[in-house]
């Protein structure tokens, strides 16, 4: 094990103390899991990303940076909600010329290791800062575009934060997410939601000596609704859905959604 790769065993990052299945079944409580766990795993959150994928994650950001690029000109503000790393913004920045792209995400680390790669990337049209998707830090109908990576998943209310996304976008901007969701064949379903319980609390155990931290995976794809659902939730918030890219058999999907 490298040096800075030892695993995190501060007070704050101890998930095994938690009960996970209580604090997501319950709005009021789910961010006081999910923001620790999220300072746990952001040394290796990219990695455990690709390789559980099987490399795929690098396709779906891609696609979905693809759909971006055709539907917001040059010169535009780009908003990347729970941002993590910066994979979406620095991948929107090298979309667009001459435009800006924030990264807001609620995780210190995250935002740490996202500051890191911005040095080495050399892009000065990315910012990152603090803030929650519920409460963001932008004016009414200020950004052109918002996107979003395994974002909404994680929110305590996800109703809200559409509406904040709605909120910020400017009348015709656009937003973009990929996500987990919840297929609705039984049968897929447990195996999906299997694998990656198993293989999650493995890898967690190994690498952070916290089994959940990968595990929580699995269980938040439970407690979570279906890319269908989740096309309701967008028109109730006034985010009409352009087009919909369904992977692994409705257990990731990236939608596309304009303000009216």
């Amino acid at each position: 094990m490298r040096r800075g790769d030892r695993p995190h065993t501060t007070p704050d990052a101890r998930l095994g103390e938690l009960d996970v299945e209580a604090h997501l079944a319950d709005p009021t409580v789910k961010q006081r899991f999910v923001t620790p766990m999220f300072e746990v795993v952001a040394c290796r959150y990219d990695r455990f990303t690709r390789i559980f994928s099987f490399g795929m994650d690098r396709g779906w950001k891609r696609l979905l940076l693809q759909e971006l690029a055709l539907r917001v000109r040059d010169g535009a503000c780009v908003l990347d909600v729970a941002c993590g790393t910066g994979d979406l913004s620095f991948g929107a920045a090298r979309q667009l010329a001459r435009g800006s792209v924030v990264g807001v995400d609620v995780s210190t680390r995250m935002l740490s290791i996202a500051a890191t790669r911005q040095e080495s990337n050399k892009l000065d049209s990315v910012h990152f800062c603090r803030g929650s998707m519920h409460d963001l830090p932008f004016l009414d109908e200020n950004v052109d575009a918002v996107v979003g990576g395994y974002a909404l998943r994680n929110a305590s209310d996800l109703r809200h934060a559409l509406e904040e996304i709605a909120r910020v976008l400017k009348p015709g901007g656009v937003f973009l997410s990929l996500d987990f969701y919840r297929p609705e064949s039984a049968a897929w379903r447990r195996l999906y939601t299997g694998y990656l319980r198993s293989a999650g609390n493995l890898v967690g155990w190994l690498w952070h000596r916290e089994p959940v931290a990968y595990g929580y995976i699995a269980a938040s794809i439970t407690h979570h609704i279906s890319w269908q659902a989740f096309s309701r939730a967008l028109e109730g918030r006034g985010l009409v859905v352009e087009r919909v890219h369904r992977r692994l058999l409705g257990g990731i999907a990236i939608h596309v959604a304009r303000k009216l």
